[in-house]
């Protein structure tokens, strides 16, 4: 699965929660076949709910990380819903990974000493107006720096960066094809006195110098 870490709500209150893609099927190796599900169902959303909460505060107690006293008696919800092939899914979390907390043209003003901004209603889906005091403003945005060791985005399974063997399984179970990769081509150096493309045969680097490295190539 690719599972992406979200810090806040769109108010950007601390709101921390994961979105998770899994693909609802896994690989049998000794078969060498692919098993998926025949329904579009994966899970039970109650059960997973109270299953992540255990597992993942029993993982903060045997790390010894303090948590807060009404942490683990409140609701903890799960939506879980099937998405297709996961196109649309896949370009909806990667808007999570290439922006910030708030983007700049959603604060509308700051006067006084106090900051303005815009954010879409969940349940409505309304833009509306928050205003805090300069510092609160801040510490709504600081909140939500990631403290050393996290990351926002991991991938588990066969989606991992080393189960390249794993995925090369996959792709000839599934008969995948996958496009060729065509290079663009390189620039070419023109001879000075012909006009003629050169080839490159050579290159004289000098150290602490790259300013003054050489190219030496020869035309047709």
């Amino acid at each position: 699965m690719t599972a992406i870490l979200h810090t806040h709500s769109r108010r950007l209150d601390f709101h921390p929660h994961i979105h998770a893609l899994v693909p609802a099927g896994c690989i049998n190796r000794k078969q060498r076949t692919w098993k998926k599900k025949r329904w579009n169902f994966l899970f039970p959303e109650n059960a997973l709910a109270k299953m992540f909460r255990g597992k993942l505060l029993g993982l903060f107690s045997k790390k010894g990380v303090k948590i807060s006293d009404r942490i683990p008696d409140s609701k903890w919800v799960v939506s879980c819903k099937a998405v297709g092939y996961g196109e649309k899914a896949l370009e909806y979390l990667s808007c999570y990974l290439y922006r910030g907390v708030i983007a700049q043209k959603r604060i509308i003003k700051n006067q006084s000493g106090r900051v303005t901004f815009l954010y879409r209603e969940s349940k409505t889906g309304t833009w509306k107006q928050r205003t805090e005091a300069g510092e609160d403003f801040l510490r709504l945005i600081l909140q939500h720096v990631l403290p050393r060791g996290f990351r926002r985005a991991r991938d588990y399974g066969f989606l991992h960066g080393n189960a390249k063997k794993t995925r090369n399984l996959l792709q000839l179970i599934l008969h995948v094809k996958l496009p060729e990769t065509v290079e663009p081509p390189r620039p070419v150096f023109k001879c000075s006195n012909c006009g003629a493309n050169m080839r490159i045969v050579a290159r004289k680097i000098l150290r602490g110098q790259p300013s003054r490295n050489t190219v030496l190539g020869v035309s047709p």
